[in-house]
């Protein structure tokens, strides 16, 4: 049976381009509008694997989706960094002055801020996908209107970049992490990379001694992200993600922390990305 992938967007969007260069190949793709509607195909058995942003260097992380990979017991088996490349785009022989809205994803607009407010007569308006703009840009024939999206839409739909590159900071890179609902995707001595959850109670100084126990296992700790706990006021989950060299320098970290944390959770054990 073949593979199919769950991507947030459609055919065009940056998780459709992660698709192409992760998998290297074409895969049957299930085109998600939203991150929930994305685990619901994945959990639903819609798709076997699926391709989810996490964080961005300008932007941030996408807190909600550490909580979704959680709750619905999804395992991170990889991960893919794509530099992102914002373009402005529109109909074949259209120009920048003929442009009066330029619809995207929120997040990109953001990212293009400094370019637009070069051009005061375009208005901005939020859309769901950068792709799907590209798209319905195509099929309806729009002029005057533009789209911010990746290159790969530009040629996917027929349309002309009019400017290139127009994100504010030129090194623009976003994580996405592939997920699916069963862990066991690589055999231990290629794992180098763990994401993984934990919870403490308020005793002073648990979570530095947590901290000094990756240490001396000598993990090297590349993410921390902290997201309050719903159901007890002040107190924390941590989700962090640790890179090793050996595997079982981690095994007996994660052995450890198992005892010392009053919740511990391995979220994925992987192949470092960043190689």
């Amino acid at each position: 049976m073949e593979t199919k992938i769950a991507i947030q967007g459609i055919k065009g969007s940056f998780h459709h381009q992660v698709a192409q260069e992760y998998f290297q190949q074409e895969h049957a793709l299930d085109e998600c509008m939203s991150f929930d509607d994305l685990v619901k195909s994945l959990v639903n058995n819609r798709s076997h694997k699926g391709v989810m942003a996490l964080e961005n260097s300008i932007a941030g992380s996408i807190i909600p989706n550490y909580a979704l990979i959680d709750r619905n017991n999804l395992h991170i088996i990889g991960e893919h960094y794509l530099d992102i490349h914002m373009n402005l785009m529109g109909l074949k022989g259209q120009k920048i002055e003929d442009i009066t809205e330029v619809h995207s994803h929120p997040i990109a607009l953001l990212q293009c801020a400094v370019f637009f407010s070069q051009y005061p007569h375009i208005k901005l308006v939020e859309s769901g996908d950068t792709a799907e703009t590209a798209r319905r840009i195509q099929e309806q024939k729009l002029t005057g209107i533009g789209a911010v999206a990746a290159p790969i839409a530009a040629k996917l739909y027929d349309l002309e970049i009019l400017a290139a590159g127009i994100h504010t900071i030129q090194s623009n890179k976003t994580r996405f992490v592939i997920v699916k609902t069963t862990n066991k995707e690589w055999p231990k001595e290629e794992i180098n990379k763990a994401s993984i959850k934990f919870e403490l109670d308020d005793t002073p100084g648990s979570l530095a001694t947590v901290l000094n126990v990756m240490n001396n296992c000598k993990l090297n700790l590349t993410k921390i992200q902290s997201m309050p706990i719903i159901e007890t006021p002040f107190q924390y989950s941590f989700f962090v993600d640790v890179i090793f060299e050996k595997y079982k320098h981690y095994e007996k970290a994660k052995n450890i922390l198992d005892l010392m944390t009053t919740h511990f959770k391995v979220l994925g054990e992987y192949k470092n990305g960043r190689l």
